[in-house]
């Protein structure tokens, strides 16, 4: 058995300081009283299942979230290898995501490279900002209607909650590096 389910009441104590909550304070969440919550955590009587129910409601959490195993959380990478991006394009627009399996990250960076001929197609509409420059060749960005022609060395700042495109009508490879927030891919 695990100790989360051995120790319930230092479970619950843990919560609630991950939290940032005191006892007072869930006492008058749960509407049970500051002496039931600490003798709850010092493990010195088990809650009744309808007490762990207003206890755990404050907390946001199951019964059966409460008693399974903790997932353990591994450690996002620090140095991603080049066959570990993950490609999100399509039709001559290579758009590899670099991603380190942080489901929290707040950032997204990508590395685009457009063929010769190749556009984003329609316009693309999310919430954020993206920022982008490009390492090589030429492209068209759209955006709400007003076209801007962009080269090598040229950066680039949009809200991404306007439409937008991207089109390489050159005869020539185009790469940018990218970075969105929030990361919505």
């Amino acid at each position: 058995m695990s100790e989360a389910t051995l120790a319930p009441g230092r479970r619950l104590s843990e919560i609630r300081q991950q939290m940032g909550l005191s006892q007072r304070r869930v006492a008058e969440l749960s509407g049970l009283t500051h002496s039931a919550i600490s003798t709850i955590e010092q493990d010195k009587v088990s809650p009744a299942v309808s007490t762990l129910q207003k206890l755990l409601k404050v907390y946001g959490l199951s019964l059966s979230e409460f008693f399974s195993e903790p997932v353990k959380v591994e450690t996002p990478k620090v140095v991603i290898d080049e066959h570990e991006l993950i490609d999100i394009g399509s039709q001559g627009v290579s758009l590899r995501l670099i991603h380190n399996g942080n489901p929290e990250r707040t950032l997204a960076m990508m590395l685009e490279t457009y063929e010769p001929g190749a556009t984003t197609g329609e316009k693309i509409r999310h919430q954020g900002e993206e920022t982008g420059t490009l390492l090589e060749g030429q492209i068209t960005l759209t955006i709400s209607g007003q076209s801007y022609h962009l080269k090598a060395g040229q950066s680039y700042v949009i809200n991404t909650g306007n439409p937008h495109s991207f089109t390489n009508s050159s005869a020539h490879l185009c790469r940018i590096v990218s970075a969105h927030t929030p990361a919505t891919f």
